[in-house]
């Protein structure tokens, strides 16, 4: 069964507004994870944490805009490569990315392929 969650994040202080285009978007409010308070970058968020280790093969996760899945370029191309692993799709309302369209799979792909080369440290090969 496939069951749609969404993610919200205080960044930039307009969560209220990403949990109104979430609910219009058909997300369940019960389903919706959020992190109220985007603290420091070495904080981990733990309603994303929450997301991630719910979220199941066959799931659709819908977030406002893909620079809420993480603080940094890093973060969030690992976050993409996570979900995609494990075949969780991926909506993004504002950038219209949807990792159920072919073009969303060759974007996630690209993103995926990134966040391998990031994990490779300097001075290792990459095989």
């Amino acid at each position: 069964m496939t069951v749609t969650l969404g993610y919200a994040t205080a960044g930039g202080g307009d969560l209220d507004g990403q949990l109104a285009e979430l609910t219009a978007a058909g997300v369940d409010p019960r389903r919706i994870f959020t992190d109220k308070s985007p603290g420091s970058t070495d904080k981990m968020r733990a309603g994303l944490l929450a997301l991630l280790s719910y979220a199941r093969a066959g799931d659709v996760v819908v977030v406002v805009a893909l620079e809420r899945l993480g603080r940094s370029v890093a973060e969030v191309t690992q976050t993409v490569a996570d979900l995609t692993t494990r075949g969780i799709t991926l909506r993004c309302l504002r950038d219209g990315l949807d990792t159920a369209t072919a073009t969303g799979r060759v974007v996630a792909r690209v993103l995926t392929d990134l966040a391998a080369l990031d994990a490779v440290r300097p001075g290792e090969a990459r095989t």
